[in-house]
């Protein structure tokens, strides 16, 4: 893919990520007022969980589906991780009822059928990246996050509570999944051939799947401090301000890295590559500059206007934690540079001292004065943290070619 049909493929992308974040934001003042912060703060402790588990259920070898070298490798990569999918949901049943038992209440119960459906999502999202089918992964995010949001509001209508902010992003994420289609070949079910690329693609179960894990286990550390320190009210004040702050990132970033992916994997660690690294860099730099400002300056008022006063402790969150979204914002999408790069091993080396450092920062300024202190110090750890890691990556030794030319 070229430049050209790159900045295509990420419009596309931006597009229906657009819509897809345009309407749980559209919601979320009303979700605010069906839905408590204790409750938000519960739902965000059991999305935190199933995303630490959904996102190495396939144990990542969804991600070589791009590095695949033929359709034939493709439909056994998949086969691949439909079987590890399987194994990971069927052992989360047991914690999942333990879980259930310890709270009094049913909603844990839904962690295996979110595992399975979350898994295959990224599974499916990533064929499709693949096949270039990138108006369906549009149309697919459109249906995953704005239909989840929207059936959050209907079961909150009906007073649903926790189960319904569960629900509804689940059944969304059926109806996504539907959509992308994902395919099987029957010559992929052959032990053998999966287990030839099982070993070939073997870095990513063993440096990828640490490095995802434990990048999910930071959102799910930080709620339950958060949640066991300050309280329950306290989780969800940081789970929507999450939400809503990161929401951008997620829209640009995120739909940014499927299209970017692609390419780097094709370059390699070139000349052109790291320019191509160089150019994001600089333009997601301007975009999270802009947004840090406005965070800065208008938080805490725009968050008791949208949501209501009982979140204005978000709101103070959200200025505290500026300069982290605007950071955070650039090297979202920059997570896949390492993967295309075949520079696993120093991503994960890099992955773990910044989460370390992102726990350490927030569990300091809980113990100290608070959440919001915690944001503050958050951001000012993390913001040296990042600017290191761009600096890092705009240096990295590489090749004046691609090889394959």
């Amino acid at each position: 893919m070229d430049a050209q049909g790159l900045w295509r493929a990420t419009l596309t992308l931006v597009a229906g990520g657009s819509l897809a974040q345009l309407v749980p934001l559209a919601l979320a003042p009303l979700l605010t007022r069906q839905y408590s912060p204790d409750q938000f703060g519960t739902y965000h402790l059991f999305a935190a969980v199933l995303v630490n588990a959904a996102v190495v259920a396939c144990a990542r070898y969804e991600f070589a589906l791009p590095m695949a070298a033929d359709d034939a490798e493709a439909g056994r990569l998949r086969a691949l991780c439909l079987r590890i999918l399987t194994a990971c949901t069927l052992a989360s049943v047991l914690p999942a009822w333990l879980w259930a038992v310890a709270t009094g209440a049913l909603w844990p119960l839904w962690l295996p059928p979110g595992i399975a459906l979350l898994g295959l999502v990224s599974l499916a999202s990533l064929n499709a990246s693949r096949e270039r089918r990138f108006r369906a992964m549009a149309v697919a995010r459109v249906v995953q996050h704005g239909g989840g949001a929207a059936l959050q509001a209907l079961f909150g209508w009906w007073q649903a509570g926790v189960t319904g902010l569960i629900v509804g992003p689940l059944l969304a994420a059926a109806a996504a999944l539907a959509w992308l289609r994902l395919p099987l070949s029957q010559d992929a079910l052959q032990p053998a051939a999966v287990s030839d690329v099982a070993r070939k693609h073997r870095d990513f179960p063993v440096l990828n799947t640490p490095h995802a894990f434990l990048g999910a286990l930071q959102d799910t550390v930080s709620v339950a401090l958060i949640a066991g320190i300050a309280g329950p009210a306290a989780a969800g004040a940081w789970g929507l301000c999450m939400r809503v702050l990161k929401a951008p990132a997620t829209l640009v970033g995120g739909n940014l890295s499927q299209a970017l992916y692609p390419q780097l994997s094709g370059l390699g660690a070139t000349l052109p590559a790291r320019a191509a690294v160089a150019q994001t860099i600089g333009v997601l730099g301007a975009m999270g500059a802009l947004w840090t400002v406005l965070l800065w300056w208008a938080a805490p008022a725009l968050f008791v206007w949208a949501f209501g006063d009982q979140w204005h402790q978000a709101g103070d969150l959200g200025r505290a934690l500026s300069l982290y979204i605007g950071m955070h914002f650039v090297a979202s999408p920059l997570a896949v540079v390492t993967m295309a790069w075949n520079a696993q091993r120093f991503a994960l080396r890099l992955a773990l001292v910044g989460q370390l450092l992102f726990v350490v920062a927030l569990a300091a300024g809980l113990l100290l004065d608070g959440l919001v202190l915690g944001g503050w110090i958050v951001s000012a750890v993390m913001a040296l943290y990042f600017g290191w890691y761009f600096a890092r990556l705009l240096t990295w030794p590489v090749h004046p070619t691609p090889v394959s030319t």
